[in-house]
């Protein structure tokens, strides 16, 4: 059984679908580490993002991340057992990048994440942090489909 996994989630009940899976596959004394990945883009794609100005970033960084810790907080807090160590951790910057510099950092036996399930148009505006982590190489990547793909449909 693996002793430490890192598991991001985003918000969404998709990403926190991971967490039963990452619990079915770690020691009963492990510890898993919850990681969000705050990502502000600092460059607007016009007419899908607005416009920010400096103080609007600013803002949005130093409120985002406490509200993404109380999020992996309260999520921690639902998971909690009597064996089952749970950290929490919350960055700035790209998903991809903030999930593959964690798991290396940490030096985690596996990351246990979910994919969105996006594919085409939206695939390519927004890419695939899955891919993007896989390609990376920082462990095992245990990659959980969504069971519906990105626009409402069974898949």
């Amino acid at each position: 059984m693996l002793k430490h996994v890192l598991v991001p989630l985003d918000g969404s009940q998709l990403a926190e679908d991971a967490l039963e899976h990452a619990i079915n596959i770690i020691d009963p004394n492990g510890k898993i580490t919850l990681i969000a990945a705050v990502d502000i883009p600092e460059i607007p794609v016009y007419g899908y993002f607005t416009t920010a100005s400096t103080a609007d970033f600013e803002a949005a960084t130093r409120d985002m991340l406490p509200q993404a810790r109380t999020y992996l907080e309260s999520v921690a807090k639902r998971m909690a057992n009597d064996h089952l160590t749970i950290a929490v951790d919350a960055q700035l910057g790209a998903a991809a990048d903030v999930i593959s510099e964690t798991a290396l950092k940490y030096k985690v036996d596996a990351i246990v994440m979910s994919t969105h399930g996006r594919s085409g148009l939206n695939r390519w505006l927004f890419g695939s942090v899955t891919n993007k982590v896989l390609s990376s190489h920082p462990c095992p990547v245990y990659v959980i489909p969504s069971k519906t793909k990105q626009d409402g449909h069974a898949a």
